[in-house]
């Protein structure tokens, strides 16, 4: 079976790269994704969420959610599975980045953009900023794949973890929440 992952996952870069790459969207995927190194765009906006008390819920379950993301992705799972990066195994790729962190698996900017995400889509009080909240995690994942740092299942487990981390953090914080209120 992680052969047939592994043949899928090669496949869909190259199918990117040769069917979805448009040379005048290059710099600006390339920035977009940058902006997730070591999530520092989803922090920031996190930490200026606690500054205003209508996001200040938000902000604080994403932060949390990106710790549990950061630690189950960089800090366990990376340095368990090792797999190397799609621009090192594959010959016929050309990737728009590299990255410092030779290890693919899992996407930690996906990770992190989920979880800042969809802590948001859980926290945040208007509907549309709940949706451009979805929206940015999917494109960061995306971004990923466009860029060729990441195979397909590095951005899904990624995704997933990044959801889960964030359920937890609202779990959390809706138990931290009712035991105030006690």
């Amino acid at each position: 079976m992680p052969e047939m992952i592994q043949m899928l996952d090669e496949n869909a870069l190259l199918w990117i790269q040769d069917a979805v790459r448009v040379p005048i969207l290059d710099p600006f995927v390339e920035i977009f994704t940058s902006l997730g190194n070591a999530g520092v765009l989803w922090i920031v906006l996190s930490l200026g969420m606690l500054c205003w008390r209508p996001t200040r819920r938000a902000g604080g379950t994403a932060l949390l959610a990106m710790a549990l993301g950061m630690l189950c992705t960089n800090v366990i799972l990376k340095q368990l599975v090792l797999r190397p990066r799609p621009y090192v195994t594959m010959e016929a790729l050309i990737p728009l980045l590299t990255s410092a962190d030779p290890n693919s698996f899992p996407s930690g900017h996906t990770c992190a953009a989920f979880a800042a995400g969809m802590a948001w889509a859980g926290a945040l009080p208007w509907r549309w900023a709940r949706a451009a909240a979805v929206v940015q995690a999917v494109c960061m994942g995306l971004s990923r794949l466009y860029v060729g740092v990441h195979y397909p299942s590095d951005v899904l487990a990624g995704a997933l973890i990044g959801g889960l981390c964030a359920l937890c953090a609202l779990w959390l914080a809706a138990r931290s929440r009712d035991r105030r209120r006690v």
